[in-house]
């Protein structure tokens, strides 16, 4: 009788534990990082990520623990003699680094690296899905807080199971960006959040400027709608957008001087923390705080006035300070890059150039961004939760914008629906349950719940264009893609590590890797700050054997890494059948080149100091 009692109250009790905030979203990070790390590590080759981006973290953080100081960020073994220096932040080595350092103290140098990248990720995922059920929670409580908020994290943790972005490995700062997002929306979307929560994603947005530039039009959507909640309410939402303004004023402060070099406060770039988004940033932040500061009794037509004249201002401010970043900060790339580098990024592609390519993958990255922003339209036209409605059109509506000009903006995209759509289900939800035998009200409710999911519209595009079998293997798969055929495996990087210390000529994508593996210094690797080195690698390639040598030369270039099967050097190969690359294709050894290798996928040839006669 005893033991029927305690299991009839356990299982309430399982129950109000788990209607529970944080309870719920560490249950389900638990659950989501160990199925990840149960997939993904015990076949993984490397624990490092396979994105240049993962590799090339490493060896910045490897500098840095080695020396190399806080501000300079310098990568002294990349491009041409002096180094390329890197628009990435030290907000996300410094973590990273923490973890190598602390493993370090149980396990060898190597062996700490990568178990610190396969934590990382995974530990990121306990915040975003924290966020996501924080949302979810706040959001319906005017249907069913835990309802909407394990729908919210069931959807989340899909996001984060099938993001590559939270995959063992993943150093790159685009999963960091991704928690921030998720955050910063959730703040504002709370009813209760009041200044503190204001306060917060003002921090919050201050960090994701901080960390990568391509939030940018994201956090100045969320400024906007800051404003325009004051606009709207007045003195309801005058402390929270004072605690907003003066939060992001103060923050982004700290980190534009906590991690810029005063050599650099008055240099102005558009791919990364400096001059010119720091100032209209704290701008910004301070201008929204004197408006909210401006007393409770004006009108709505003053607010919109004062509004307007600080908008003018900012507008001012940036064609004064940074006119050059109003466009893309990729508009000065060389056109050979152009052609042969960057129009080969998947993130960096158009929606018109991934549709001509890959049709089938548009409906995974385009679909749920589109059916949350209808969903966010037919639900304020409704009358249902408008103002938290209209917060999620417009930022869902200003990141999916930037996703058709550059795919990798549909990632923030299906993050930020997330919220809305599980709020949706979770109605749809209790009216299935109040309506067992309504055909359509079960059907809206399977096909909203399936048509949130990303990778659901990626399975179909693929099945459409494959079939099942194929569909499941290529977007369910948790294997990294790896080209099995592809330079820079352990044998050639061996072989490199051979030789004397020098500067290899290689294959864009096998640059970072060099540098992670050996000693050398290399001419290129994939960053636009890297033109210089990008070009002479690629002026190489197509040169003809007689003139590739003095390129060689001026270039200080010690040994070529010819890698055949490489994408960028097939299509040099095939812009000049008579060039550098295409001889050593053909087996023609020009006489300045001593082979050291030729039984490897990297064909290995010193430069000689006697050119050819």
């Amino acid at each position: 009788m005893t033991d029927k009692i305690s299991r009839q109250d356990a299982a309430p009790a399982a129950g109000s534990v788990l209607s529970r905030l944080f309870p719920a979203a560490m249950l389900y990070w638990l659950v989501t990082a160990g199925a990840i790390a149960l997939i993904s590590l015990p076949k993984a080759k490397d624990l490092i990520g396979p994105d240049n981006d993962d590799v090339m973290r490493l060896v910045e953080i490897r500098d840095w623990l080695g020396g190399q100081g806080w501000f300079d960020l310098m990568q002294y073994r990349l491009g041409l003699s002096g180094g390329t220096l890197m628009h990435w932040s030290r907000f996300i080595d410094a973590p990273i680094a923490g973890l190598i350092k602390l493993f370090s103290l149980f396990m060898p140098a190597e062996m700490a690296e990568g178990v610190a990248a396969s934590v990382w990720p995974l530990l990121l995922i306990g915040p975003l899905l924290l966020a996501f059920g924080f949302a979810g929670r706040r959001m319906g409580e005017q249907v069913d807080g835990a309802r909407a908020m394990h729908i919210a994290l069931g959807l989340g943790a899909i996001f984060a199971f099938t993001c590559v972005k939270f995959r063992p490995g993943a150093l790159d700062h685009h999963n960091v960006q991704l928690v921030l997002a998720i955050w910063i929306a959730a703040l504002l979307a709370d009813r209760r959040g009041g200044a503190l929560g204001h306060a917060a994603a003002g921090i919050a947005a201050a960090l994701a400027i901080a960390i990568g530039a391509e939030t940018v039009p994201f956090v100045a959507a969320v400024c906007l709608c800051v404003g325009a909640r004051w606009i709207w309410q007045g003195a309801a939402s005058a402390s929270g957008a004072r605690a907003f303004g003066l939060s992001l004023a103060l923050a982004i402060s700290a980190a534009f001087f906590g991690t810029v070099p005063p050599s650099a406060y008055t240099a102005v770039t558009c791919d990364n923390l400096s001059l010119g988004f720091y100032s209209l940033s704290a701008l910004g932040g301070v201008g929204l705080f004197a408006l909210a500061c401006l007393p409770a009794r004006i009108t709505m037509s003053v607010r919109i006035a004062a509004s307007v004249v600080l908008g003018a201002g900012l507008g001012a401010a940036a064609m004064i300070i940074a006119p050059q970043c109003l466009g893309s900060p990729l508009a000065n790339l060389d056109p050979m890059l152009v052609d042969l580098w960057l129009n080969h990024v998947t993130e960096a592609q158009s929606i018109t150039a991934q549709m001509k390519q890959f049709p089938e993958t548009i409906a995974g990255f385009y679909a749920v961004g589109l059916v949350s922003i209808f969903v966010c339209l037919i639900q304020i036209w409704r009358g249902n939760e408008r103002g938290l409605h209209l917060l999620f059109l417009v930022l869902i509506a200003v990141t999916w914008a930037v996703s058709l000009v550059q795919i990798r903006g549909s990632l923030f995209a299906n993050l930020l629906s997330i919220p809305p759509l599980a709020l949706l289900i979770a109605d749809l939800q209790m009216k299935a349950r109040e309506n067992p035998k309504s055909l359509l009200i079960n059907l809206g409710f399977v096909a909203v719940t399936l048509a949130s999911v990303p990778v659901v519209w990626g399975l179909a595009g693929v099945v459409w264009k494959q079939g099942i079998a194929s569909a499941s293997m290529n977007v369910l798969s948790m294997e990294n893609a790896n080209e099995e055929d592809s330079c820079g495996d352990a044998e050639d990087m061996a072989a490199l590590h051979s030789l004397p210390a020098g500067t290899i000529a290689a294959p864009s994508n096998r640059g970072a890797g060099i540098l992670r593996f050996t000693r050398h210094r290399v001419l290129t690797a994939p960053y636009h700050r890297n033109q210089a080195g990008m070009l002479a690698e690629l002026h190489i390639g197509m040169a003809s054997s007689a003139d590739a040598f003095g390129l060689l030369k001026q270039s200080g270039v010690t040994a070529v890494a010819f890698c055949k099967n490489d994408p960028q050097t097939e299509n040099l190969i095939e812009l000049n059948r008579e060039g550098l690359y295409a001889s050593l294709a053909r087996g023609e050894v020009p006489v300045y080149l001593s082979p050291v290798r030729s039984n490897g996928k990297f064909q290995l040839f010193v430069v000689n100091e006697a050119g050819p006669k």
